[in-house]
């Protein structure tokens, strides 16, 4: 049979209930005759607690040993996880990110995964037992416990699933698959039965809390079948029907994709947008405004820079909401003094939408019916930027759900059928 790969989220995880659901689920697939690895995360809220008591030591904790401290949620997991398997006659072995090993460079709180050593797992599956290995974890060169960061057990999940060449991974979530948008917000939202990595690694990157980006970017590189589906479905679920439930993410387009001029709306609030006034307008300006954000380790999103007049510009870009002052603290420290310019502005009540679909590669008119729809809905567009497969704009964060499901309407989203969308970020 198949090499399956299962990866479960806290809320799966979050009772001695859910752990006993989980095994069930796990020891169906191992019954069929799967070769089986689970990567599950920390129970729900334990890694916040853990973090939570080490600043309780130490508000601001050192990072290796915070990662020491966050890493443990995970081991419990596991070892709950072989427990209840056992409790099912399942032979079961759970191992720490390090005994694989998962190695990982050493930048403690976002470390990168470099290799995954597959030796010790393959022997434990060919002898018949459930493989279960902690998810967001790893080891750096000098024998360190490192994290991946929030959301890294998808990561981890997907890279295992790589490393062991696994027929597909499965991302168990509570929620059913990936839709058009979402469904809090356009309740005609729909589920669709498989979107492209492409797709899904521009949702991710504009907030989509589906999947981890850094898991999307693994899959799409290593052509990992990946499928994302609910574990609040009954555990005992038919398997058949369970293996073809919620969203394939594949790397694979058909005709069908291409019928799909746009495949979802996301959108993100988590924006902020700061504009300096009449700078000077010449070579090297970007860098001088820009570098000291870099350096500061605040991300830059969307950049617009207007046309000169009198040899001066207007320089905007957004960056995330949490990183809003701070970012205007360094523009008033080290930028201002060396530029000159004018007045320093931001907004942080703006949000970005973007639509989204591999189907702009070979279609026009998406952008004039983007820019009319909201017209016509009275939103003014603050900036605009495009990929090959993504149109984005700012606007007031008051006017977010208006502009989703007007755009959700304009393009017809919740009338297609077999065609490929996506999920919305929150």
């Amino acid at each position: 049979m198949a090499l399956i790969v299962h990866k479960y989220g806290g809320t799966s995880m979050g009772s001695a209930e859910r752990i006993r659901n989980v095994s069930e689920r796990v020891a169906k697939w191992h019954a069929a005759g799967h070769q089986m690895v689970v990567v599950p995360s920390a129970m729900a809220g334990e890694t916040n607690r853990l973090i939570a008591l080490a600043k309780e030591i130490e508000p601001d904790p050192d990072s290796r040993e915070l990662d020491m401290i966050s890493a443990t949620g995970e081991q419990v997991s596991v070892g709950l996880l072989a427990l209840a398997l056992k409790a099912r006659d399942v032979p079961a072995v759970s191992y720490a990110g390090w005994q694989v090993p998962v190695r990982t460079d050493s930048s403690f709180g976002k470390a990168r995964i470099l290799s995954i050593d597959a030796e010790r797992v393959h022997a434990d599956l060919a002898a018949g037992r459930v493989v279960i290995v902690t998810g967001f974890q790893g080891v750096d060169p000098d024998g360190h416990v490192t994290t991946l960061g929030r959301g890294g057990s998808d990561t981890s999940a997907v890279a295992v699933a790589a490393a062991l060449k696994a027929d597909e991974c499965l991302i168990y979530t509570d929620v059913d698959g990936v839709y058009t948008t979402d469904p809090r917000i356009v309740p005609e939202a729909r589920r669709m039965e498989k979107i492209t990595f492409e797709e899904m690694l521009e949702m991710a990157s504009l907030g989509s809390k589906v999947l981890q980006i850094r898991s999307v970017e693994f899959a799409g590189k290593y052509k990992v079948k990946t499928r994302v589906l609910s574990s609040l479905t009954p555990p005992d679920i038919d398997l058949a029907l369970e293996a073809a439930s919620g969203t394939l993410i594949t790397f694979e387009e058909d005709e069908t994709m291409e019928k799909a001029v746009i495949s979802g709306i996301a959108f993100n609030r988590d924006e902020a947008k700061i504009t300096l006034m009449r700078v000077p307008d010449r070579p090297g300006v970007a860098f001088q405004i820009l570098g000291p954000v870099a350096d500061a380790n605040i991300d830059v999103d969307m950049i617009i820079q207007n046309q000169s007049v009198d040899g001066m510009t207007d320089f905007s870009f957004t960056v995330h909401r949490n990183e809003y002052q701070k970012a205007l603290g360094v523009l008033e420290a080290q930028v201002r003094s060396s530029i000159g310019g004018g007045e320093i502005v931001g907004d942080p009540k703006i949000c970005k939408v973007s639509a989204v679909g591999i189907g702009m590669r070979s279609h026009v008119g998406i952008a004039s019916l983007m820019f009319r729809t909201l017209s016509e809905e009275g939103i003014n567009i603050q900036m605009i930027s495009t990929s090959e497969i993504k149109i984005s704009v700012v606007i007031e964060d008051k006017y977010m759900e208006l502009a989703v499901r007007a755009l959700h309407k304009a393009f017809g989203l919740e009338h297609r059928s077999g065609a490929t969308e996506s999920v919305a970020g929150v």
